[in-house]
């Protein structure tokens, strides 16, 4: 079992950024992999980005490379997606998930969601 937290979330101007963290808890926190999904009002749940437990692997949503980097510290069982360049389509809630099989899911386990919102 796993329990997520995110925190981080928070209004920006768009051009700002946002460290946006995960806490886990849970014994075998480094054999999932970690993703990041959002969603934005009216619309779907989209990925944002993964890593795999070693951190050797990490995938990215299109819209996001250049500007969202995520990381994972195993020890302290928590991962982070720090954002940049943000606009205002980047506004969502963004969630952590941890999935036992690939970056492709299943996500089993979810947080509650932290809000972004960028304005213009």
């Amino acid at each position: 079992q796993v329990q997520l937290v995110e925190s981080g979330g928070g209004l920006v101007q768009a051009g700002g950024s946002l460290r946006l963290s995960c806490a886990a808890s849970g014994r075998i926190f480094s054999s999932y992999v970690m993703g990041w999904f959002r969603q934005a009002p009216g619309k779907e749940r989209e990925f944002v980005a993964a890593i795999t437990w070693s951190g050797n692997s990490i995938y990215y949503a299109d819209f996001v490379k250049g500007r969202f980097t995520i990381s994972r510290d195993n020890a302290k069982k928590t991962v982070s997606l720090q954002t940049s360049a943000l606009m205002p389509e980047d506004t969502a809630v963004y969630y952590c998930a941890a999935s036992t099989g690939n970056y492709g899911g299943p996500y089993n386990y979810w947080g509650q969601g932290t809000q972004v919102t960028v304005s213009s």
